[in-house]
């Protein structure tokens, strides 16, 4: 709650995550899942629990050797939050992709963790068929693998880490000016002069401080950069506004309703500026001072919201919708993070699998610094391309060592021939590793992959923070993790 919120609680216990395989990685996503407070969850496995499990998977016991895995771990998770409504399906995910499409629309999201290639691609085209979103996770020895594909997903509440205050300082408007005209800088009272707050005295200097120990002096000399922030919002927030979805219809969503309100507003009201988020920050200053500024900010950001709250009626009217149908809460908000808004959008993976970024791919298997993060991507797809070549996982072999990582090599330059990257160099060792993993699950990179995966369906289904774009690869050799832009 302290992270998320009550609307981010919300949005998690309306939930409904479906898990495809629940080996290590899966399990450890949707623990982390269940103990966030989702609604509900759906195991898909149709294998059983072997003796092998017991080593890697802490949601499996010695008594649960030669059942049913899904029940199993379904059963070990409901046990960790009895709020959550738990139910296991006994069923090969693969052909359940294949057989009974429709079943996943029934989810808010679905974590698909261990597919091969062409199953991915097929669950892709199904999830954005649906308007389902979707997350792939993957660990395979010490590589892991995550990736979102959803056809777009927009933040409001993007939290970034460093923002600039919305003082409004570089454009202020006339109750702001009126108010730092009525405060005497040249006060004899020290007291009085030790308490303006700094925004009223941004421009003055170190020179008109009257002792070296007033806190509100220094405090304006560091935060002077932001009166030279440009005025007007910036490129991200107008490539926003510019965006096609702006220009809505009776199927716009709402986010981009309001953005046409936000449009609008900037345009004509706004005078180029977004609307004022109205909270000011901790500052050396009086009371009585402090609190009149910060109601001066808090009228200025209710009079722009209400405008904003109006354009939005409109616009809902005028598409046929009902004038009422966003909250007055989501409105509110929206005008708050306005400067921060985020649209995410995510290609296809068979886009990126047959026609992924050349220069980019190029650039990062010649890189130091990203050469073995590329070089586990190529080969994950290599050992999939493999083991449909051979109907074998690379490493469960019965011949010669060294013929068999050979194959796999050959696989990945093949692939990459494939991909228009033929001469690219391929690390053997990493090819040797790939091999010597055989597709084992270990469980601290299973861990640390479901954790980071579990946090990206907390963004993506509470709408807060903003989700990794790229294909995210965990470096278990050198305890990297990177994301490829492809």
């Amino acid at each position: 709650l302290r992270i998320w919120g009550e609307q981010g609680q919300a949005a998690l216990e309306k939930s409904s995550i479906c898990l495809l395989n629940c080996g290590p990685t899966g399990s450890e996503t949707l623990k982390n899942l269940v103990l966030g407070g989702v609604g509900s969850i759906t195991v898909v496995d149709g294998s059983k629990v072997e003796v092998g499990d017991l080593g890697n998977n802490f949601m499996v016991d010695e008594s649960s050797v030669g059942q049913s895995k899904a029940k199993t771990v379904c059963a070990f998770l409901q046990e960790l939050n009895d709020a959550v409504k738990a139910k296991f399906i006994e069923e090969c995910p693969e052909a359940l992709i294949e057989t009974n499409p429709s079943f996943f629309s029934q989810f808010t999201l679905v974590v698909a963790t261990q597919l091969a290639e062409d199953s991915m691609i097929k669950l892709d085209r199904i999830c954005r068929e649906a308007n389902v979103m979707l997350l792939f996770a993957r660990s395979y020895g010490l590589a892991g693998f995550v990736r979102i594909s959803v056809k777009e997903h927009v933040v409001i509440e993007s939290k970034p880490d460093h923002f600039l205050d919305d003082l409004r300082l570089n454009n202020p408007w006339p109750e702001l000016k009126s108010f730092a005209e009525t405060i005497e800088l040249n006060a004899a009272d020290p007291v009085a002069h030790k308490h303006t707050p700094y925004v009223v005295i941004l421009e003055l200097l170190k020179a008109k401080m009257m002792s070296m120990d007033e806190d509100n002096y220094k405090e304006a000399v560091d935060a002077s950069f932001k009166v030279f922030a440009p005025r007007g919002i910036n490129a991200e927030l107008q490539q926003i506004i510019n965006d096609g979805c702006a220009e809505v219809d009776s199927s716009s969503s709402d986010f981009w309703v309001m953005v046409a309100a936000l449009k609008d507003f900037i345009v004509h009201e706004g005078a180029g500026e977004a609307p004022l988020e109205g909270s000011i920050p901790d500052m050396t200053s009086s009371t009585e001072i402090y609190v009149n500024l910060q109601k001066i900010y808090q009228a200025k950001a209710e009079a722009d919201f209400l405008v904003i709250e109006e354009k939005v009626r409109n616009i809902l009217k005028k598409t046929g919708k009902d004038p009422h149908s966003i909250p007055k809460s989501v409105i509110k908000s929206f005008c708050k993070n306005a400067r921060k808004l985020k649209v995410c959008r995510y290609r296809l993976v068979e886009d990126e699998f047959s026609n992924p970024s050349l220069s980019e791919l190029q650039r990062y298997l010649s890189s130091p610094d990203y050469s073995f993060a590329a070089g586990f991507y190529i080969l994950l797809r290599a050992a999939d391309r493999f083991a449909a070549n051979y109907k074998v996982i690379p490493g469960h072999f019965e011949g010669e060592i060294d013929e068999d990582i050979a194959r796999l090599k050959s696989t990945a330059v093949a692939l990459l021939n494939d991909l228009g990257c033929s001469g690219s160099p391929l690390n053997d060792d990493l090819v040797s590793e790939m091999w010597r993993y055989a597709a084992s699950e270990l469980h601290t990179v299973a861990a640390f992959v479901g954790g980071v995966a579990s946090q990206e369906v907390i963004k993506l289904i509470t709408k807060q923070f903003v989700p990794m774009s790229g294909t995210f690869i965990f470096n278990g050799i050198d305890h990297k993790s990177q994301l490829l832009s492809l």
